[in-house]
């Protein structure tokens, strides 16, 4: 399983309704608000390098009040 974690950062106040929309991201499937730097901070996860890439870059960079994100890769077997 590929995994990837992505740092948000959103339009002021809009936290909670970008929060919404990556509910409904299939691959997502944990979202965290946070203090710092990011606002928020999603897990997705797919079998597939290339079906990771295109929720981040079709699903989760076009939702509405997406500033910019962050993304780490995880590293298979050192989880």
């Amino acid at each position: 399983m590929e995994t990837a974690y992505i740092l948000i950062n959103c339009d002021l106040g809009s936290e909670e309704a970008v929060i919404e929309d990556l509910k409904h991201i299939e691959s997502v499937n944990e979202i965290h608000g946070t203090f710092g730097a990011y606002d928020i901070i999603a897990k997705i996860e797919n079998p597939k390098k290339d079906k990771l890439r295109e929720t981040l870059t079709w699903n989760i960079r076009k939702l509405e009040h997406v500033r910019s994100t962050l993304t780490l890769m995880g590293i298979p077997g050192q989880n």
